[in-house]
Order: C-alpha cells, then structure tokens, then sequence
C-alpha cells in the first residue's frame, strides 16, 4: 500500500499494517517497511536489523509496557544532507516525487534527498559527463527498489526499473562516444577525445586548410596550433617553449610573417623575440582577429572541448618518436590529419558498405598537409618508422593504413 506522500497534518497509513495509525505527534506517522537499508556507497553498508531501521515499539514481556527500541544513529555518506536541511516548509523531491520528512529507514530518506539534489546540481553542469550520470541512475534505482518494499508502491518498483534501464543505455552511450567495445574482449582504450570531440577536431583541420593565410607546412602547422589555443575567445597563451616545440628551426621566421599578414597580432610592447622567450610563468597572450567573439564564428565548442581538443594536438605534435625522428611540419600534419580521421580500431577512413578499408583520398591529405599527392608516401613511411602507422600503403589514390596500438587513443573515432 502507497503511504507517507498525502497532505501535510493528515493521518498517515502504515504501509505494513492495513489501518491508520495516531501513535507519536498527530498527523505526523512513521512511514516504514520491513526492509533492510543497504547502499554500497554509504560507510558501513546497511542497518543490520528491519525491526531497528522501522523503529517500531517492541513489548518486553507478556502485559508488560511496551518499551521504544532506539533507532541507530543513520550513518550517511561523507558530504551526505544532513537531517532537516531543508528547513521549515520545504519538502525534498525526486523524479518529481515529494520524499516525506518521516520516511523510514531514515538513510533512505537521506539517499533520496540526497539524490534529488545530486540530478539537479547535474542539470547545472556546463558539460554533461556520461560516466557520473550512469552512476546516479544506478544509486537511484537501489534507492526506489527500498522505497518500493518499504511502502508496497508498485509505481515506485516501476521508477527502479527504469533507472536500471537508463543507467545501461547511458553508460552505452558513453562507451560509444570514447569508442570502447561494450562487449569486447580486449582491454578498454582511454580515449583522449570523445566521439563528438573528434568531429570538432575535424572540423577544425578543415578550417585551416581553407583559411590557412600562408602557403608551406610550416606556416599551416602554426596556424593549426594557435587557432586550437584562441578558438574561444580570440586569444590565447603560448610560451616560447610552444613555439619552438611546433617549429624547430623555423619557430622566428614563422611567426613574424603570421603578424605580418596581420593573421596574428601580438601585444603592443611585446615583439617576436620577446614571444620567443616568453616562460610559462609569464606566457604570451596572442590574439587572433579572424576568431575573436565580434566576428561570424568558424568554429563553435566550449571551453572544455576547446582545453581538450588543443591537449590532443599537442600531443600529437609533440609525439616523442616523431622528435626522435626529426620529423618536420609536414609529416607533424599528416600525423595530426591520420589520427583525427581513423576509426576506433585505428583504420584510416570511414567504414564504407562493403569494404574492409578505403582510405582518405591522397588529394584530401596532401591538400591539408601542403604536399603533392605523389609526396605523400614518403611522409606516410616516415609515420610508419616512428610506429605512428603501423602500415601504410598509398596505390590506386587513396592512403589505407592504421594508427599503431601506441597511439590508439589519440584516434578521431570516426
């Protein structure tokens, strides 16, 4: 029997017992059940004993008075809602549910008072995070199973089941979007992009191929990399150690024609050497006209995808076999341009119908990678030597190949 969510000031019925009850402050009864209290998430487990989570009175002897047996103290999660948080004329809701201020066992109450909070504070959240909302509908459908036994609400039952069901839709969803096999048998891969990640990523490569404003690897390999640092707001911190980790050799050259064609714009006391030995404790803050908020914007994500999207180049570029190497700026691009464009088991391309690998079109890399289609090959042997491409093959117009398990999370997911 459905009990503990009427009006405020009337009675209550007892959801083990099958008629009202006065006993303690009017209008005010305990809302129980004969259930045991356990979340995993709560220090100690559960409450060892029904009878004590339900805090009924229990006679001491034949035609003796009958005694209260003293509740426990609840033990709630470290952070937990303290009782009576809410103050006077609040009620705690969930799932548009009111929680009875005297729902019993008291951990339960404080569970889903905690949970409400914990969905809407979610509700709030700038990004959404997949892994924490699966593990909030986890907690919330152990917390409706207990609500369901304490007070025989079949509705209650039917909410476990569905948070049951959302929390493995969710976490499938994120498994997709990190690119991990749900039912695979290897070892899972730490993505460093989500999936919607690497379509931004992608997005951006193709911004600075068409509005690269120098010709020569060089020039498009800093523009990739400034455009990743001022993508939000227009500008942007970089040091000399950025600088020169991008373009070794070539670090002074490129940046003065950048502000030259007025594409970068640097403070007005500062200078190119200046730039060049700026440290990260006082890093340099470059503007990028073309992208600040006054302007139509090209490319559109927040900031976290923006910190994570400039990580991800970052470590390509910076890849320590690729500097072992001495690889220069146009080999850097086609490692950036591979990684953004394989799919999660590091094939370059996407799958198309009925065909194990097609590829990327030689034009397309070596249009974004300021080569001729023919000089391709030479750059992907290259990758290949360093263990960036496990194989690489460039016949008939189209690079096939994969990424090498190294470098598996840095993949676009395609």
């Amino acid at each position: 029997m459905s009990a503990g969510t009427g009006n405020r000031g009337g009675l209550f019925v007892d959801g083990a017992d099958s008629g009202r009850t006065d006993r303690g402050k009017p209008g005010r009864g305990a809302v129980s059940g004969g259930g045991t209290a356990m979340f995993s998430d709560a220090p100690g487990g559960g409450w060892p004993s029904a009878a004590s989570a339900s805090g009924r009175p229990g006679a001491v002897g034949a035609g003796a008075a009958p005694v209260p047996r003293a509740r426990p103290t609840p033990r709630p999660r470290p952070g937990g809602v303290p009782a009576g948080h809410l103050g006077a004329g609040r009620w705690a809701k969930i799932a548009q549910r009111i929680v009875p201020d005297d729902l019993q066992p008291e951990v339960l109450r404080l569970e889903l008072t905690e949970l409400g909070d914990a969905f809407r504070a979610y509700q709030r959240r700038p990004e959404p995070d997949l892994a924490v909302l699966a593990e909030l509908h986890d907690r919330k459908a152990r917390a409706f199973a207990l609500w369901a036994d304490v007070t025989g609400d079949a509705s209650l039952r039917e909410e476990a089941e569905r948070a049951e069901a959302a929390a493995r839709t969710t976490r499938e969803m994120n498994a997709n979007r990190r690119g991990i096999e749900v039912d695979g048998d290897g070892p899972a891969i730490e993505r460093l992009l989500a999936r919607a990640q690497g379509v931004h990523a992608r997005g951006v490569l193709e911004y600075v191929r068409a509005h690269a404003p120098l010709p020569g690897p060089e020039a498009r390999l800093a523009v990739l990399m400034l455009t990743l640092r001022a993508a939000r707001a227009g500008t942007g911190n970089v040091t000399g150690q950025d600088l020169s980790g991008w373009l070794p050799g070539d670090t002074e050259r490129v940046l003065k024609e950048l502000v030259d064609v007025g594409w970068l714009r640097l403070p007005e006391v500062v200078t190119v050497a200046d730039a060049l030995g700026s440290r990260p404790e006082e890093p340099t803050q470059v503007t990028v006209p073309s992208l600040l908020p006054a302007e139509p914007r090209p490319v559109s994500f927040g900031k976290v995808t923006r910190a994570r999207l400039s990580g991800w180049a970052q470590r390509v570029v910076g890849d320590r076999k690729l500097r072992k190497k001495k690889a220069g700026a146009a080999t850097r691009l086609l490692a950036v341009y591979t990684a953004a464009h394989s799919r999660p088991d590091g094939l370059l391309g996407e799958r198309v119908e009925g065909a194990d690998d097609d590829g990327l079109g030689l034009d397309a890399v070596a249009s974004f990678c300021c080569l001729r289609p023919e000089d391709v090959t030479e750059h992907a042997e290259l990758l290949v030597a360093a263990d960036w491409l496990a194989e690489a093959d460039t016949s008939g117009g189209r690079l096939r190949g994969r990424l090498g398990e190294r470098v598996l999370p840095l993949s676009g997911l395609l």
